[in-house]
């Protein structure tokens, strides 16, 4: 019971946060390290800043 309500909240933060712009910082370092090995993992503060410029001034928001 314990391991669905975990799994329930962690989706409703992430759907939360997506509804606001802000991907999940965790998947997209998955997604990085998957795809773009090559490229640095920035940090939090880094990514969410990153996200708030591209979204807020039309820069675009997806690699691929």
């Amino acid at each position: 019971m314990n391991k669905t309500l975990s799994l329930f909240w962690h989706r409703l933060v992430q759907t939360a946060r997506l509804s606001c712009g802000i991907p999940d910082y965790d998947v997209y370092v998955a997604h990085l390290r998957t795809h773009h090995p090559e490229r640095k993992v920035p940090s939090y503060a880094e990514f969410f800043r990153e996200r708030q410029t591209a979204r807020y001034k039309g820069t675009g928001g997806r690699c691929c």
